[in-house]
């Protein structure tokens, strides 16, 4: 029951990051002439060319990707690209009826970064709960699930394939823009992703690891760990100090540690 329940909750979650992706989707970037990458940006080429709807090409472009989605990640993940895919056509039709005009008066640099922040917010709360919008979102996170690569870094280099084929109905101009909005899509789907705090591991190998280990406590307030070990030339035993932190306060942690011991190791 508990299951079901957190099922439901994500994907009302996925409905409304589609929701918000395609408004961006149609706000911005196809009034702008502002291409996209992906599957989305494939439609987009399609509309220029034939003049079909991205809401059915977007369906059927999906289909073999489901499929492939199917057979790596199981039925629950199906299950949510389905409802990712459907509801992400079903949301720009009906932004596309809505008809919302939001003028950023012809400046299409405007017009790209509010396409890649709603792009990006929108996608990385699909992405949270383990969804995807389809097309190359199965890709990238079939990426990330053999290589490790984030899904914002394997979106951008899918990305970048999209649109050098949408040079044929966009200026390299409006492709420029569109790599703006193509990079903030992928850093802003890494921030909704992971958060905006970034924390980075520290060793410390001194002689001195008591000392700096106090100070780490006292002054950062950061946890420390002691880890055993032993070297492998020397055998001699000792405590390594493993500490977690932001960025800044590596800075801080390694100036702290060449103060009282110039000739200790930090990785």
């Amino acid at each position: 029951m508990r299951q079901k329940k957190q099922m439901f909750i994500d994907i009302l979650i996925i409905f409304l990051g589609t929701s918000i992706y395609s408004f961006g989707l149609v706000t911005f970037n196809i009034p702008n002439q502002l291409a996209e990458g992906g599957i989305t940006g494939v439609t987009l080429i399609i509309y220029n060319l034939f003049h079909i709807n991205p809401a059915l090409s977007t369906l059927l472009l999906n289909i073999p990707l489901i499929l492939i989605g199917l057979k790596i990640f199981g039925l629950q993940a199906l299950v949510y690209t389905l409802v990712g895919t459907f509801s992400l056509s079903f949301n720009i039709l009906f932004w596309q009826m809505m008809n919302i005009t939001i003028s950023v008066e012809h400046d299409l640099l405007i017009a790209a970064l509010l396409a890649g922040i709603f792009g990006g917010i929108g996608s990385g709360i699909v992405y949270k709960v383990g969804g995807t919008t389809g097309g190359t979102d199965i890709i990238a996170r079939i990426i990330e699930k053999k290589s490790g690569l984030t899904m914002g870094r394997s979106l951008l280099i899918l990305d970048i394939m999209v649109l050098l084929l949408s040079l044929s109905y966009i200026s390299l101009k409006e492709m420029m823009y569109t790599l703006i909005s193509v990079f903030v899509f992928s850093l802003v789907v890494d921030i909704v992703q992971e958060g905006s705090y970034k924390a980075k591991g520290i060793l410390i190998i001194s002689d001195q690891n008591e000392v700096i280990a106090a100070r780490i406590m006292d002054e950062l307030e950061r946890g420390v760990t002691y880890l055993k070990s032993e070297g492998a030339f020397s055998n001699v035993e000792r405590n390594i100090i493993f500490c977690v932190a932001s960025q800044p306060e590596i800075n801080l942690i390694k100036e702290i540690t060449h103060e009282l011991d110039h000739k200790a190791f930090i990785s």
